[in-house]
């Protein structure tokens, strides 16, 4: 029987433009694909091993012909709408108290802060889990092991009992071989 659900954030409650995102980011900085070090930097940001002035610094070092303020167009045009109906269903499945919900996301510093200027509702969003959790706050990042391992211990969670839902199959098939059952969205 399922006790708990954890969700993931983007694609599951706001939507996101991983495709358009890339492309911007490419045309802007001249990129055929994106270089491993940049993959390696964006990870370190969303797992919050490096802060945001240390981010945005290491852009504007990258690619001096680009400002701070197109940078940081680039990097959150990934962020789309967060339909309100996803928050009703999230808010009667919050007061039904037949679960423990918990949020278990990828987001990194800016991304959570252009999310909380632009969706009017998201301390409502936020208030509807018994536990939140974002990459950057606890430096870990799906879908590496640790940190459902982390999850897990810190709610007493068993994961045979736990429900993951997310966007994403790569993290679905790790959180899947600790034992939680999962949905793909």
């Amino acid at each position: 029987m399922i006790k708990t659900i954890i969700f993931d954030f983007g694609d599951v409650f706001i939507n996101l433009d991983k495709v358009g995102a890339l492309e911007n980011a490419l045309l802007n900085f001249k990129l055929d694909s994106l270089p491993e070090d940049l993959v390696h930097i964006n990870s370190l940001y969303e797992m919050g091993l490096m802060d945001t002035s240390e981010f945005i610094e290491f852009y504007e070092t990258a690619f001096p012909e680009v400002s701070s303020e197109k940078i940081l167009e680039i990097w959150n045009s990934i962020l789309k709408d967060f339909p309100e109906y996803r928050l009703e269903f999230l808010k009667k499945l919050s007061e039904s108290k037949k679960y423990k919900l918990i949020l278990l996301s990828n987001t990194n510093d800016l991304h959570i802060e252009f999310v909380k200027a632009h969706v009017p509702f998201y301390n409502e969003f936020k208030n509807c889990f018994d536990v939140f959790y974002l990459s950057h706050e606890i430096n870990l990042r799906k879908p590496e092991a640790d940190i459902y391992e982390f999850v897990i211990k810190k709610n007493n969670l068993v994961p045979a009992e736990t429900l993951f839902i997310d966007d994403t199959t790569e993290n679905t098939v790790a959180a899947e071989k600790l034992g939680h059952t999962h949905l793909e969205y």
